[in-house]
């Protein structure tokens, strides 16, 4: 977390120069999990990072990742909250002020998880199985119909694991 808060630091150093303000800095948490390597919560001023991500990519998440996502806090505070949030205004921190690429994505390997499937029948033959928050939503009363023949789905009563 030390060379996070250190890199930010920089990051914010180059944008209170550059725009000769200074900004607030932003709470920053390492519990982001999934897909998405950072996240910028612009009204809470929250900066949220994958710290397996950043574990596994360590050189290329604090040269690249941790701007990108300041870059969305010092947009926001600077242009307003009107703005796209891969934009001109965010490109050109990236770009002009950072001096690197204005890429929207990781390509960081991410890996699969296993899960639970849950196994749902219709009048067709083959079963359907459900992502757990599917099935939980059914348990809270929504209903699902089969595309093929319109029946509604129904629990089996029987799980499944799967890769998701």
């Amino acid at each position: 977390m030390d060379r996070i808060l250190a890199r930010l630091e920089g990051c914010y150093q180059l944008a209170e120069q550059h725009f000769d303000r200074h900004f607030p800095r932003p709470d920053i948490e390492l519990d982001l999990r999934g897909q998405r390597a950072g996240v910028a919560y612009l009204n809470q001023n929250l900066l949220r990072f994958n710290g397996q991500m950043y574990r596994d990519n360590t050189d290329d998440f604090l040269l690249q990742t941790v701007p990108h996502e300041a870059a969305h806090l010092i947009a926001h505070q600077v242009f307003g909250p009107r703005i796209r949030p891969h934009g001109p205004q965010w490109q050109a921190i990236m770009t002009e002020l950072f001096r690197l690429p204005a890429n929207r994505c990781h390509n960081y390997a991410v890996s699969k998880r296993s899960g639970t499937r849950y196994l749902y029948r219709c009048a067709c033959p083959d079963h359907m199985p459900f992502t757990p928050q599917r099935h939980a939503w059914v348990r809270k009363g929504r209903q699902y119909q089969c595309r093929r023949c319109g029946d509604l789905l129904h629990f089996t009563g029987r799980q499944q694991a799967a890769t998701a």
